[in-house]
């Protein structure tokens, strides 16, 4: 699990309640069934309108990858594609087609395959970069889902307190209650707000930093990849990736490359 993400709201849920508890309030006045129903199935039903539903079906999935945490290969990926710069510049490119098996990641696998086909250099970047606009939209929809949601919570919390004092003032025979009607009128709105400003807007910019990273490696191995085809020196290379990297990995042995 991705601990900043689970930690990032028990801070945040943590704190509020905390200040809630210390101005005098109650946590029974924050159970309130109506203002979460209005809350949370009003922004639901309202972001779904929106949402395609073959990409609706994805929303487990998105979930998924806010909480998980993940490995980009980032490391894995360089001193696969120097170790492949330096077979190719040994051996020969052909060579490195019995190297394919061992490549797990689809993309650098289809790149490298291009590569040894003969696949005009132009044709090879064309076809990855393809692949990398593809990765983005389809990410951008997982994130455009958490933003339209952090919009709409907040509106719907206003909806449920309006909703709530236009009963409160419909029902004013018990002038002694009034006061606690009108302040449990207001629980929709503070759910609202918190929901927005703690999950469902925290979630789309946990999805935006993954896939800038995702993307990021893609580029990188898009870069090696056209750096082995036109036959760069892996010293070269090496130095085209480590700016990606943003900074200077460890030495590896011949075993631990592999």
């Amino acid at each position: 699990m991705d601990i900043t993400t689970i930690l990032g709201i028990v801070l945040g849920f943590a704190g509020i309640i905390a200040g809630f508890l210390l101005e005098g309030g109650h946590l029974g006045s924050l159970a309130a069934l109506s203002p979460v129903l209005i809350v949370i199935l009003g922004t639901m039903g309202a972001t779904v309108v929106g949402i395609p539903l073959n990409e609706l079906k994805k929303l487990p999935q998105w979930f998924k990858i806010a909480f998980a945490n993940q490995s980009f290969g980032v490391e894995k990926a360089y001193y696969t594609l120097v170790r492949f710069a330096e077979k190719a510049r040994q051996e020969g490119l052909l060579s490195l087609e019995q190297e394919l098996e061992t490549i797990e990641d689809k993309f650098t696998r289809q790149g490298m395959q291009l590569v040894i086909d003969g696949t005009d250099p132009e044709i090879t970047r064309n076809i990855l970069e393809s692949n990398i606009a593809v990765l983005e939209n389809r990410h951008k929809i997982g994130i455009g889902f958490f933003e339209a949601a952090g919009g709409y919570s907040p509106t719907l919390g206003i909806i449920g307190t309006v909703m709530g004092l236009v009963h409160v003032l419909g029902n004013m025979t018990d002038p002694e209650s009034l006061s606690s009607s009108i302040a449990a009128a207001f629980i929709a709105t503070l759910y609202g707000v918190c929901l927005a400003n703690l999950v469902y807007l925290p979630l789309a910019a946990k999805l935006k930093i993954k896939n800038q990273i995702e993307v990021q490696t893609m580029e990188m191995i898009l870069d090696g990849i056209i750096s082995i085809q036109s036959g760069e020196n892996p010293s070269i290379l090496k130095e085209k990736l480590k700016t990606h990297l943003g900074y200077i990995p460890e030495s590896k042995t011949p075993e631990e490359l592999v």
